[in-house]
């Protein structure tokens, strides 16, 4: 098990480090191909340029899907069965059981509700 959270980390270290140097260089791409555009005033430059803020946009959404991705991960890891859960269970007859419910609501009638008015 911890080899296999291991190797989860690892892979999410890996994905994580190499989206962000694809959208470093991204947008290190995108400047460049601004300038050439705005240079060149030819549609083609600035086609290219659409296409290439549209795969970049791309790539960060895929971060943030990945970040997703490793917190459900990581959730799922908590509902496993080695995490704690708690159960109530009442074991009685039904007749203690009533007993409890009409002690709960005695006690609950012995409470006095005040409020304070200013004259």
């Amino acid at each position: 098990m911890a080899q296999n959270k291991k190797e989860i980390q690892d892979d999410y270290d890996f994905t994580r480090s190499m989206y962000y140097n694809l959208a470093e260089k991204g947008q290190e791409g995108i400047d460049l191909l601004l300038d050439l555009a705005r240079e060149s005033e030819h549609p083609r430059a600035f086609e290219v340029l659409s296409n290439s803020i549209r795969q970049n946009a791309d790539v960060v959404e895929k971060l943030m899907k990945l970040q997703k991705d490793k917190k459900d991960i990581d959730y799922d890891k908590l509902s496993l069965p080695n995490s704690m859960t708690q159960n109530n269970v009442f074991v009685g007859s039904t007749t203690d059981l009533q007993r409890m419910l009409i002690d709960k609501a005695k006690k609950k009638e012995k409470t006095i509700d005040a409020s304070v008015t200013k004259e």
